[in-house]
């Protein structure tokens, strides 16, 4: 079975800690706690791995952002990735190729990953059942030092 993870990205960017950062790769760009938390899970667990974004929509650890945005999914805003442009980057970037989406995001996530899914793919969202973001980041620290990957959640 062919799978991917999928990490969110986060509102703390390299520009507000370097203004003059420049183009930097996607890899370097985010620095929130959760999202450095679940890249760290991403790259324990799984070869293949992206980040997802309201603003950019699937981006690979290699792929250049130029620029500080303020864009989130489940808050309307004339930045964010239509519908349409996600579909065609999920076919582009091979997302079809995977049988199963590991998704490290909350519910809001969810529509917007599962109207792209396949008849032969399915998603999980092991963070699903944590009720906030304190939870989110120890369930992933404890499974990263002990290399037990989290259940499944559909």
């Amino acid at each position: 079975m062919k799978r991917i993870c999928m990490i969110p990205c986060g509102a703390k960017k390299i520009w507000d800690v370097n203004p003059e950062a420049g183009c930097q790769p996607a890899r370097l760009v985010y620095l929130s706690p959760l999202h450095q938390q679940t890249k760290s899970y991403a790259q324990t667990f799984f070869s293949d791995w992206l980040i997802i974004s309201a603003k950019h929509g699937f981006l690979q650890a290699q792929d250049l952002i130029c620029k500080n945005y303020d864009v989130a999914f489940g808050t309307p805003h004339a930045e964010q990735i239509s519908e349409e442009e996600l579909y065609r980057q999920y076919q582009e970037k091979g997302l079809l190729a995977y049988d199963e989406l590991v998704i490290l995001g909350g519910k809001k996530y969810r529509k917007v990953i599962d109207p792209l899914l396949q008849s032969h793919q399915k998603a999980s969202y092991p963070l699903a059942p944590y009720k906030g973001i304190g939870y989110m980041l120890q369930a992933l620290k404890v499974a990263v030092e002990t290399k037990t990957e989290l259940p499944p959640h559909i």
